[in-house]
């Protein structure tokens, strides 16, 4: 080895040690903290996958059974298949008899069946955003193509009836689970269409993980402080219990409004302040507050997408704007545009219910991103 070569080897050891230091000076020696770090919690919080069919098809879990429809099937050949009766299968799931089904798509059965040996192959459904022009596709790979655990260890599943107008957002968003989840469980078609009747199984939606009790690679956990015998407790005065609560100060939360960055494409979708700010997560939009009745009007000039409901059946607005972005307006009282109007920004879109606040959020497809960023 000549001299430049061990000078040159020596250069590039002190290069990749310089390199493995993170901004606190803290060796770094996998160099996760040039590429951000690796975060599991969208894993962690995914639905265990659906279990494996047998040869005919049937899925079974804790409570149920369900059916995988092959290309060319009815729910008359299903039942026959399955020794039960078409009708009964039919009426079960609000199908006609001699409907044709989409390869992959998911009918409850109404009584139990006698279960053969898992199928072996595969396949994958296709979910996309129907609301985003040119969204890209996001693949769901079936419980056929990744065997689920068997069904004794399998989280159990409820089953969901849909309601005249209900959406698979609004579905998933009621139980806490993905809507990619609700789309591999059931087979659902490409534009995630749902029939008044259709009955659906929800997946038992994952954990997510605790972000407060997380620590940084290799420095251990910390260690809490305990309590100190050493010293007396500190002298506290208790007041009896019939005596009147002091009064809460009152906040003009409109003398405290978040600044929104200038230049934004979209407005304020309600005057007032902006008491919750956006964390991916946790908060996939921003709330402002406004007392019932307040007016609350399209943040941009679009269509309305969507008017569905949530769990309590307060109205959820989507509109539609250019760049495959969308406004989503909830915690609403009364609601003054139907679906398929056009709006400009500014127009009246409603009033704010009697929660306090309205909640906003802007979307591309099914990722939500920071309003403040794009509000002027």
């Amino acid at each position: 080895m000549t001299r430049f070569d061990f000078r040159a080897g020596c250069a590039l050891v002190a290069l990749l040690a310089v390199a493995g230091c993170g901004a606190d000076g803290v060796f770094d020696p996998d160099l996760r903290g040039l590429m951000g770090g690796m975060d599991t919690a969208a894993a962690a919080a995914a639905a265990a996958p659906r279990p494996a069919p047998d040869a005919r098809g049937v899925v079974s879990f804790q409570g149920g059974q369900a059916v995988v429809a092959q290309a060319g099937d009815t729910p008359m050949t299903i039942a026959a298949r399955l020794g039960l009766q078409g009708p009964e299968l039919a009426a079960h799931n609000a199908l006609p008899a001699d409907a044709p089904m989409q390869a992959g798509a998911v009918l409850v059965l109404p009584r139990q069946v006698a279960v053969t040996a898992p199928a072996r192959g595969g396949g994958t459904t296709v979910v996309t955003d129907p609301f985003a022009t040119g969204a890209q596709p996001l693949p769901a790979t079936t419980a056929a193509a990744q065997p689920a655990p068997a069904a004794a260890t399998a989280p159990n599943p409820r089953e969901h009836v849909v309601a005249a107008g209900e959406t698979a957002w609004a579905v998933a968003r009621r139980y806490g689970v993905t809507v990619q989840d609700l789309a591999s469980w059931n087979g659902l078609p490409a534009d995630m269409s749902l029939r008044p009747g259709q009955r659906l199984i929800v997946p038992q939606p994952g954990q997510s993980p605790d972000r407060l009790a997380t620590t940084a690679p290799g420095t251990g956990s910390p260690t809490p402080t305990p309590p100190s015998a050493a010293q007396p407790l500190p002298d506290e005065t208790t007041p009896p219990a019939g005596a009147p609560a002091p009064d809460v100060p009152t906040t003009d939360l409109g003398s405290t409004r978040t600044a929104a960055s200038s230049g934004g494409r979209f407005r304020m979708p309600v005057e007032g302040a902006i008491i919750r700010t956006y964390e991916k997560g946790r908060n996939d939009g921003i709330d402002i507050a406004a007392p019932g009745g307040t007016a609350v009007r399209a943040a941009g000039g679009g269509q309305v997408a969507a008017i569905t409901r949530d769990s309590a059946g307060t109205p959820i607005i989507v509109v539609r704007h250019e760049g495959d972005l969308m406004s989503v307006y909830t915690n609403l009282g009364e609601v003054a545009v139907a679906k398929g109007d056009s709006v400009e920004a500014g127009q009246s879109l409603g009033q704010a219910g009697s929660a306090g606040f309205v909640h906003f959020e802007i979307r591309r497809g099914f990722e939500s991103v920071d309003p403040e960023g794009m509000l002027n």
